[in-house]
């Protein structure tokens, strides 16, 4: 009998009901889960969660999946019913979600926290307008008592405020100066009275009232400390300058004896290595378990780069901590320059250590976390040859002036090619440029790299899942026929780039190359043979937690931005059009978000930063473990695969071919303006493998559009018949040409 009840039982279960497709979706997004969290907990792809929310193409999980997925939906729905908008922190306001008026918003938010003191087991649901909404009427501080808890009107983009009451005030705060008093602006609208009076007060405060800070985002990681971002006219109250002489901007520190630093030496406070720079960070030695950490922004010193954060530095209080506070909500709080934030995000999500279980005394002990880099850099003398930089303590027995050939040095940089117009693509009309949207990161999802120390190898057989380093002359390679899918063709090869050398020429012998790209020439359908190796056999997919962080963060602010990924292309070119001048301060965190990519990829092949270096010896960065210039050249080098395999299967299909590549922008000569008039689209459908519009990852954008006649005259003018347009496509304007470069 109990059988038949199970089987009674299963049987509904497998019809249990479950709402619409959008409403899927929209409780996974209040409740701040990805589809990756959610397939992990039902043990489902990725891929299956994606389908049982599509609106187009909605499949129906079905057996104990159904059950689970039910239960968890119904959980949900009971803590963001579709009556009360909610959204975690960070995330894009959900579809119907309405822009509160200044009123309106501060009684949500004192609904909130009661309901908060109510359920304490339940999240606190937080009123949050769309991204696209005004700007907060007001930047005072609140007529109410200042204290931590009083609440402003909600900032669009960013929810006030987060669920762990240890941060329950938001990762950072802008602290500035208004009419005599020391006001710290958070995140949400909250400003808070500063009581403190000198830099080391202000730590002690942060560390013990403010309430600042972010959870960790991995299991064995650790909590972000708190930042504070400081206003010239606090500078000015805290006693420090305003503007850094040309003496301290090139140390990137105030010196030693300033009164400041004197201050904090006093109380007992450290700085790091970096001293009292841009980003300074303060801190006490960690005692436990508890970490005393406060990192300092300092706008007016240039810390916020304008090539990645455009005029966030000059905006006002309220509105930088909204713009950092996206930015820290949907990639992690900033620890320096986004190229810094980018390789710390690695080690956030992939720490190096985690606890061990229990021993015979029941006490956990630090081990090695299975996928990461590891806590120990690797002995810059045990690096091959091929991968490092000039200068390396590896090649200190290499002569000076020497200039190390593809023989002796990999070189996987991204495109800087273009070559002179046909006599058939100078009757038409435009020049169409398409941009891959996040194309480093595309090229890291995904990909397998080395996690720890290379192992040398001769005559060793090609293996495309082995990262590493390869010696093989790949010059045998002929672009004027290739294979691609399961059949051959033939192409016009002197209108292609060579897929094997960052300035499209063909090789001329043996070369060293990383994996992805000896795999693509096997791809195309020739042999290899290399003749020697640098692998890496203990493999892992490091950087695929990062990518997915980084694509998150960028599809939610551009969602916000008016730029759903799905859209139709028409419909998501148009979206794109002025998206930029919806919401500049969102604009600014996409930017960022794209910055931190190239960045955090670059960063893994820090070069030496003064500090009375010499060749031959170590530098700072040769100490981390995340200095790894091999994995940085198997991104750059399936980023570049990637792209040349959307152009070979672009001239299969409609004998097109580039004009110019520059990085991850390709220029096409074209009879109408827009990618549409020579993209291959039929019913809405793209070529398959070719280029596809879209704001994900690895899909392309319009870069812009000049005229063949502009393109050609820029050409006579300089007397350059290979300058690369794609460089100056945007906006047509020329600059910095020398000899065609």
């Amino acid at each position: 009998m109990s059988k038949m009840f199970d089987a009674v039982d299963a049987l509904v279960a497998s019809r249990a009901p479950l709402p619409p497709a959008e409403e899927r979706k929209r409780l996974r997004v209040a409740h701040g889960l990805t589809l990756d969290d959610v397939a992990g907990a039902l043990e489902v792809r990725r891929a299956t969660v994606s389908a049982w929310e599509s609106t187009k193409k909605l499949t129906e999980p079905r057996g104990p999946e159904r059950e689970a997925y039910a239960r968890l939906l119904k959980q949900l729905a009971e803590l963001y019913p579709a009556s009360v908008p909610a959204t975690f922190t960070g995330a894009p306001a959900p579809a119907g979600a309405r822009s509160l008026s200044t009123g309106e918003a501060s009684e949500a938010a004192v609904m909130t926290a009661t309901e908060n003191t109510q359920t304490p087991t339940a999240p606190a649901p937080v009123a949050a307008a769309p991204a696209a909404a005004s700007r907060p009427a007001s930047t005072t501080r609140p007529s109410t008592s200042r204290r931590p808890g009083a609440r402003k009107a909600a900032l669009a983009g960013v929810p006030a405020g987060g669920t762990d009451p240890r941060f329950e005030n938001g990762p950072l705060a802008v602290v500035d100066v208004e009419d005599g008093q020391v006001l710290a602006h958070c995140t949400g609208g909250l400003v808070l009275d500063v009581p403190a009076k000198s830099i080391p007060a202000l730590v002690d405060w942060t560390l013990r009232e403010a309430k600042l800070g972010a959870p960790k985002l991995s299991g064995p990681g650790k909590d972000a400390d708190p930042l504070i971002v400081l206003t010239p006219s606090a500078l000015e109250r805290y006693g420090l300058p305003v503007t850094l002489t040309e003496e301290e901007r090139l140390a990137g520190r105030l010196p030693e004896g300033h009164k400041v630093i004197k201050q904090l030496v006093r109380a007992e406070w450290k700085l790091t290595k970096r001293g009292f720079g841009p980003w300074a960070r303060i801190y006490r030695p960690a005692t436990g378990s508890e970490r005393a950490c406060v990192q300092l922004c300092i706008p007016s010193w240039q810390a916020l780069d304008t090539r990645h954060w455009d005029t966030a530095g000059q905006l006002p209080p309220a509105e930088l901590a909204r713009v950092l506070g996206v930015y820290a909500s949907r990639v992690m709080t900033p620890r320096g320059s986004t190229a810094v934030t980018g390789l710390e995000l690695m080690t956030a999500l992939h720490p190096a250590t985690r606890a061990s279980g229990p021993d015979a005394d029941g006490k956990r002990h630090s081990e090695h976390n299975p996928g990461s880099l590891g806590k120990d850099a690797i002995d810059p003398l045990h690096f091959p040859p091929c991968e490092v930089p000039d200068g390396h303590p590896v090649l200190k027995d290499v002569p000076r002036f020497h200039v190390r050939g593809p023989a002796e040095k990999l070189f996987e940089e991204a495109y800087d090619w273009a070559r002179p117009m046909t006599d058939a693509e100078c009757t038409l009309r435009h020049l169409v440029g398409v941009d891959v949207n996040m194309a480093f990161a595309a090229g890291a999802n995904g990909l397998p790299v080395g996690l720890g120390e290379a192992t040398h190898v001769t005559s060793p057989v090609f293996d495309p899942k082995l990262p590493g380093s390869w010696l093989v002359d790949l010059s045998h390679v002929d672009l004027s026929r290739v294979k691609v899918g399961k059949g051959w063709v033939e192409l016009d090869g002197s209108l292609l780039p060579s897929p094997f050398t960052p300035k499209g020429g063909a090789p001329t012998g043996p070369a060293w190359y990383a994996t992805p790209t000896v795999a693509y020439a096997v791809e195309l359908g020739y042999e290899v043979r290399p003749t020697e190796a640098w692998v890496r056999r203990e493999a892992g997919r490091y950087l695929d937690g990062w990518y997915n962080r980084l694509r998150d963060g960028y599809l939610a602010t551009m969602a916000d931005l008016g730029v759903d990924a799905g859209l139709a292309p028409a419909d998501f070119l148009a979206a794109m059009d002025g998206y930029k001048a919806r919401d500049p301060g969102l604009t600014i965190v996409t930017t960022a978000i794209k910055a931190t990519v190239k960045g955090g990829i670059g960063k893994l092949r820090e070069r030496p930063r003064g500090e009375g270096w010499r060749s031959g010896e170590p530098w700072r960065a040769l100490s981390r473990p995340t200095w790894r210039p091999d994995i940085r050249a198997a991104v750059i080098s399936r980023t570049r695969i990637n792209l040349h395999r959307k152009i070979v299967r672009h001239a299969a299909f409609t004998g097109q071919y580039p004009i110019a590549i520059l990085s991850d922008c390709v220029v096409y000569a074209a009879n109408g303006p827009s990618p549409l008039d020579f993209l291959p689209y039929r019913e809405g459908k793209p070529l398959p493998g070719g280029f596809k519009l879209g704001i994900n990852p690895g899909l392309v954008k319009h870069e812009g559009t000049q005229s063949v006649l502009w393109g050609e005259e820029v050409r006579d003018r300089f007397n350059a018949p290979e300058l690369n347009l794609a460089r100056y496509i945007k906006d047509g304007t020329v600059t910095d040409v020398d000899n065609g470069e």
